[in-house]
């Protein structure tokens, strides 16, 4: 979990990368707690700052209320709400002492594959915050609720089969974490309607979007027209499949220039621009600031901004 064990990659000086720690005596993949025992075990001004999880966040608020900031994009949760954040998303949280709920944390590895993919785990440019209808939250609730309770009976069962339980149980969580029956905080959310053919293009450009900004790159590579990829995009995310992918460039842009000191250069660089004048005018036509603006800005006004402008 979000310990003293902080990371960062070589070389890159920016974002603290966290990966999954389990606590002594527990088994790796999953932990489950409530925000209190975070309070007592993780240091807040950590918390407080930006990093980027190499795991899964779930957590459901039960009382008070808590600001939590995904990739620039500041959420208010108040009791019922339901965040998801997705490994590789930029996030902190704002001031716990005021919020209790549930928390599960959980590498993507720990879940069987059909339940990955039901599920859509991968799915990063899902809404970050839902709330669920009232009956989903009461199924939601109990799936957290037997979950946490095995995840504390460790002892009662041989190691494997209760790994297996608790694998079993969070299945079920994000099964129905994946399918609340309610209106999402934020637009974009295709869940229901996204068709194979924007799942494919949407991952290929996680893949790629550092070496290629170009549909015709994408579409040859996964075998459809250009066309047929942008209709797939509108539909389920509501822009064309170009501004799809400059919106995921800009987003790593914004994660770099606000959590780092690399020079514009070095950025252009490393997201496939020729130089750094071709960088900062895409960013500026894209996010309507230079690059240096935008980081001035985030640094001076405390980081939450729109993922893109």
């Amino acid at each position: 979990m979000v310990k003293k064990r902080q990371e960062t990659r070589e070389g890159e000086g920016e974002i603290r990368e966290v990966p999954f720690s389990a606590p002594a005596g527990r088994p790796a993949g999953v932990e489950v707690l409530t925000l209190a025992e975070l309070r007592e075990r993780a240091d807040a001004c950590r918390l407080s700052a930006p990093h980027r999880p190499g795991f899964h966040h779930l957590l459901l608020l039960d009382r008070g209320r808590l600001v939590h900031c995904v990739d620039f994009r500041e959420h208010e949760l108040t009791p019922g709400d339901l965040l998801w954040s997705r490994p590789g998303q930029v996030q902190h949280f704002g001031d716990l002492a005021g919020a209790e709920g549930r928390l599960v944390l959980f590498e993507s590895g720990f879940l069987d594959p059909a339940t990955a993919a039901a599920a859509r785990i991968e799915d990063w440019y899902g809404p970050a915050v839902r709330r669920p209808e009232p009956a989903a939250a009461r199924a939601l609730d109990e799936a957290l609720g037997q979950l946490h309770r095995e995840f504390g009976a460790l002892g009662g069962l041989p190691l494997e089969v209760h790994l297996d339980v608790l694998r079993h149980l969070l299945a079920v969580l994000v099964l129905r974490a994946a399918h609340p029956g309610g209106a999402a905080d934020g637009p974009g959310d295709g869940t229901c309607e996204a068709g194979e053919t924007y799942l494919r293009f949407r991952d290929a450009v996680e893949r790629g979007f550092t070496r290629s900004r170009r549909v015709a790159d994408y579409a040859r590579a996964l075998g459809y027209a250009p066309r047929t990829l942008s209709r797939a995009t509108e539909a389920v995310a509501g822009v064309g499949a170009k501004e799809f992918i400059d919106r995921r460039v800009v987003l790593e842009a914004k994660r770099l220039l606000a959590h780092g000191d690399q020079p514009a250069a070095r950025i252009a660089d490393r997201l496939g621009f020729a130089d750094a004048t071709n960088f900062t005018k895409f960013f500026q036509r894209q996010a309507g600031v230079t690059p240096i603006a935008f980081r001035e800005a985030v640094r001076g006004g405390g980081g939450a901004v729109d993922a893109v402008s």
